[in-house]
C-alpha cells in the first residue's frame, strides 16, 4: 500500500504517492536530501493501480520509496537513469508537458 495525495493549484494536477511505511521520515545523502512530509504526501492509502490511474490525470509527479518507484520503472511511467537515490530511497519526478494551442 502507499499514500497517496493529490493537490489541485490552478487547474494543475500534482500527484504525491510514497511507500505507506517511509512517511514522516527524512533521508539524506551528501547534498541530497528529502523529507517526506505529511502535509504533502498523507493522503488516502491506495494500491499501485490507484496511483497509476491518480498519475495519468497529473501535470507533476512526485513520488518516493523503492516500491512505488520500482512500480513506475516497471510500467515505465519513469526512465531508470532519472531515479535518484536519497540515502537508499528511490526518489522521482514525473513532469507531463502538453501542447498549448
Amino acid at each position: 500500500m502507499f499514500y497517496l495525495k493529490v493537490h489541485e493549484v490552478s487547474g494543475e494536477v500534482l500527484v504525491a504517492a510514497c511507500d505507506r511505511e517511509i512517511l514522516g521520515k527524512k533521508f539524506s545523502h551528501g547534498r541530497l536530501q528529502i523529507e517526506v512530509n505529511e502535509k504533502f504526501y498523507k493522503g488516502d492509502l491506495a494500491g499501485v493501480e490507484e496511483v497509476f490511474s491518480a498519475l495519468e490525470k497529473a501535470s507533476i509527479a512526485n513520488i518516493v520509496g523503492n516500491n512505488i518507484v520500482e512500480r513506475a520503472l516497471e510500467k515505465s511511467w519513469v526512465d531508470k537513469e532519472k531515479v535518484i537515490d536519497i540515502g537508499g530511497v528511490k526518489h522521482a519526478q514525473i513532469v507531463c508537458i502538453t501542447k498549448v494551442k
